[in-house]
């Protein structure tokens, strides 16, 4: 059997129809099946790839109320009852990846002999072009503050000459303020990164469909109708924990009352982890349940298959028989993609990180200009006074 680790699991029972009964056992979701393991004998009575299911259904019956069927190819019909926390729950989590074809690519794939393939290449590209994007956030970065020892600096001079007056004062500085917080809020809404997610309140007793935003400075819970349920400020994030590469928990505490918290389980997930990895380095915590799931190896989905053998399910490998001397060249070319699912994969969550690094810098930029201006001002105005104080000395002497 594939051991895949399960993404989320659920306490239930199945109904067995060549015996007409139920069983107890444990409905549990993996990166590219569903499975129930009974209870008592620790035997698979149910198992079937997610590209395999047609359709999803809560439905009532005459056997058992409150349950949810799964019908796969072939007319094959599935019944699961007594879910908890509730069959509602346990929908929203696997509609969310049947729906979602949640088809992990593995990174095994990847060659190691012969020339770099294409999407090698790539990457390669990908990544010197974020190397030399740090490397000039970092330059902004110190000029932003030589912007800000110069502005120190001119309100010194301002100060010793005085004869700035303390409107223009009032002036640069609200121009100043009013830099800043130009910046906070063309940061704020830009977005980085928007994933359909199933999030819940604290627990995982309330799972349902929505949506999470990673912006520059912000994350956002959005319902189905996008209406914002919860923003959490950049700064004002205090945990970021990661259950899998799938299922995190955002945490902001509170002193003398209760903290926010909600979780989010996506099959899009590995495409804002990169970008939340950057963003909140030293606030993400990985669970030993991560490790776990992270040291468990990956079937390949295109591979799997399931037969049945005196009632008990088994996973094989299918392989694909062709005969010798059919294909072309041509064809086994098509045949062989320049660029893996792994590599396309890799290369999607780098770009995410570039597009990320490049909306900061922008912002960085945009406070920048209006800093610049200040100084334009506060310099001209400074320059004016220093000339009239010249002339009037002058003619002292």
């Amino acid at each position: 059997m594939s051991r895949d680790a399960p993404i989320h699991s659920w306490p239930g029972s199945y109904y067995i129809n060549g015996e007409k009964r139920w069983e107890s056992g444990t409905l549990s979701l993996t990166r590219t099946m569903v499975r129930f393991i009974s209870s008592q004998s620790k035997e698979c009575l149910a198992s079937f790839r997610l590209s395999s299911v047609m359709e999803m259904k809560m439905e009532s019956s005459s056997f058992i109320f409150s349950t949810l069927t799964v019908l796969e190819e072939g007319n094959i019909k599935h019944w699961f009852g007594s879910l908890k926390p509730n069959r509602v729950v346990v929908f929203n989590v696997l509609e969310h990846f049947w729906r979602e074809r949640l088809l992990s690519p593995t990174s095994e794939a990847r060659g190691a002999e012969g020339q770099p393939s294409k999407g090698r290449e790539l990457i390669s590209l990908v990544a010197g072009a974020q190397r030399r994007l740090e490397d000039t956030g970092k330059v902004l970065s110190h000029q932003g503050e030589q912007f800000d020892n110069m502005m120190q600096g001119l309100e010194k001079i301002d100060s010793d000459l005085g004869v700035t007056q303390q409107e223009a004062k009032a002036e640069d500085a609200s121009k100043a303020a009013a830099a800043i917080s130009a910046g906070k809020v063309s940061s704020r809404s830009k977005v980085i990164a928007s994933i359909p997610t199933v999030v819940s309140k604290g627990g995982d007793s309330d799972l349902k469909p929505g949506c999470l935003l990673v912006l520059v400075s912000s994350l956002e819970v959005r319902d189905t109708n996008c209406h914002l349920l919860h923003r959490f400020e950049r700064n004002e994030i205090d945990e970021i924990r990661v259950h899998s590469p799938y299922e995190i928990t955002v945490r902001q505490r509170f002193i003398g009352k209760p903290d926010i918290c909600y979780r989010f389980l996506s099959a899009k997930m590995p495409e804002a982890m990169s970008v939340l990895e950057m963003q909140y380095k030293k606030k993400m915590e990985f669970t030993s349940e991560y490790v776990a799931f992270k040291a468990t190896p990956l079937s390949s989905p295109d591979k799997e298959g399931t037969i049945w053998n005196d009632g008990k399910c088994q996973d094989t490998e299918l392989p694909v028989e062709v005969p010798a001397g059919e294909l072309s060249q041509l064809q086994v070319q098509a045949l062989q993609p320049s660029v893996s699912q792994a590599e396309a994969q890799e290369l999607k969550q780098m770009l995410m990180q570039l597009k990320n690094l490049a909306l900061e810098a922008e912002t960085e930029l945009e406070r920048q200009d209006e800093v610049l201006d200040v100084l334009t001002s506060s310099t001209d105005r400074a320059t004016m006074h220093i000339g009239k104080h010249t002339c009037r000395m002058k003619r002292l002497l």
